[in-house]
C-alpha cells in the first residue's frame, strides 16, 4: 500500500508533468538543429569525444545510458553518478521533460533502496533483475543466459533494425509502432520458451513497451541512428533528439502516444509456435564487453 508521502508524490509529478503537456500544446517547438540547448553537451550535433568502455567500467543495459558515459556526458566510468545530474543530463542529451527525468531517477533510486537527494550509484546496479531490467530484452539476452547486462546481443539488434517497415517525411528507413509490438511479441515468447526462469510481470511488460517506445520517439524509429546507437552505443554526429516540443517529452504524451499503443499490439501466440528450444548459456554472436566492469553491488 502507498504510504502518504509516495501518494502526494504521485500527484505533485502528474500534475507537473500534465502541465508540462499543456504548455507543449501552446507553445512552438524547437527548431531543427536547435534541439539541444545551448551549453549542453550535443549542442549543434557536435558530441563530446567518443570513448568505449574499458576495463573495470560500469556499464548497463540501457545503451541510452552507456552512450551518454561513452561520450563523457555521465562519468566515463558510469560510476558514482548522483540521481540529480542523472536527472538533469538526461534532460540536456534526450530531451525528456523535467518530470520524467525526475520520475525515472526517483524509481531508480527508490529500486535500490538509496536517497534521491544524497546517494550516487554506478550504471550496472540499474540491472537490478526484475527492477527495471526484465526479461524479453529486443537488445539483450535474459540474465538466465547472460548475467553481465552490459553486453549486447548482436543477432537481436540486427533482427529488430531489419523489422523495420516504414519511411519518414524524409525517406528514411523507420520502426513503427506495428514493428515494435510485432519484434516485442516475438521476442517475449522466445523468451517464455528458452528461459526456466522466465518472468514478466506487468510493469516490466510497461518497462518493455516503454523501451521500444523510446527508440521510436527519441530517436524517432530512424534505422540508420538506432544502429550506431544500439550496436556502438555511441551518439551519431550531427544527430540531436526527434523531440522538438519545448519542455520535452512528458510521460502523458509517451504513455499515451506511444507506450500504450505498443503493448496493445504485443500477442506472443503469433510466436509461440516458432520458439527456439532453448540456446547454451552463452552465445558467439554477441558483443561481450570485457571492459565492462559487471557491478554487483
Amino acid at each position: 500500500m502507498l504510504t502518504v508521502k509516495q501518494l502526494s508524490l504521485g500527484i505533485f509529478v502528474a500534475v507537473w508533468d500534465i502541465s508540462l503537456t499543456f504548455i507543449n500544446l501552446v507553445t512552438p517547438k524547437r527548431k531543427i538543429g536547435k534541439v539541444t540547448q545551448p551549453g549542453c553537451a550535443g549542442e549543434g550535433g557536435k558530441w563530446p569525444e567518443f570513448i568505449p568502455a574499458k576495463d573495470g567500467d560500469s556499464r548497463c543495459s540501457c545503451p541510452a545510458l552507456n552512450a551518454m558515459a561513452n561520450h563523457g556526458i555521465l562519468p566515463r566510468d558510469g560510476k558514482n553518478i548522483s540521481f540529480k545530474e542523472m536527472n538533469r543530463l538526461i534532460n540536456d542529451t534526450y530531451n525528456f521533460s523535467p518530470s520524467f527525468c525526475y520520475f525515472v531517477p526517483k524509481y531508480a533510486a527508490n529500486m535500490l533502496n538509496k536517497n534521491y537527494d544524497t546517494d550516487t550509484f554506478n550504471l550496472a546496479e540499474l540491472d537490478l533483475h526484475n527492477g527495471i531490467e526484465h526479461d524479453g530484452s529486443l537488445v539483450r539476452r535474459d540474465l538466465h543466459f547472460e548475467p553481465n547486462q552490459a553486453v549486447i546481443h548482436v543477432p537481436y539488434v540486427k533482427e529488430l533494425l531489419e523489422s523495420a517497415s516504414g519511411k519518414d517525411s524524409n525517406g528514411n528507413t523507420v520502426l513503427t509502432i506495428a514493428d515494435m509490438s510485432r519484434m516485442l511479441s516475438k521476442r517475449r515468447a522466445e523468451s517464455r520458451a528458452e528461459n526456466p526462469e522466465f518472468s514478466l510481470d506487468k510493469i516490466h511488460k510497461s518497462f518493455s513497451s516503454s523501451n521500444g517506445s523510446t527508440m521510436l520517439t527519441i530517436f524517432g524509429g530512424r534505422v540508420q541512428d538506432l544502429e550506431t546507437v544500439l550496436l556502438e552505443e555511441r551518439l551519431p554526429d550531427g544527430w540531436e533528439s526527434r523531440i522538438r516540443e519545448t519542455k520535452g517529452l512528458t510521460l502523458l504524451t509517451f504513455n499515451s502516444k506511444t507506450v500504450s499503443k505498443v503493448e496493445k499490439g504485443v500477442d506472443e501466440s503469433k510466436f509461440a509456435s516458432q520458439a527456439k528450444e532453448p540456446e547454451e548459456p552463452t552465445s558467439p554472436n554477441s558483443t561481450t564487453k570485457t571492459n565492462a566492469e559487471q557491478d554487483t553491488s
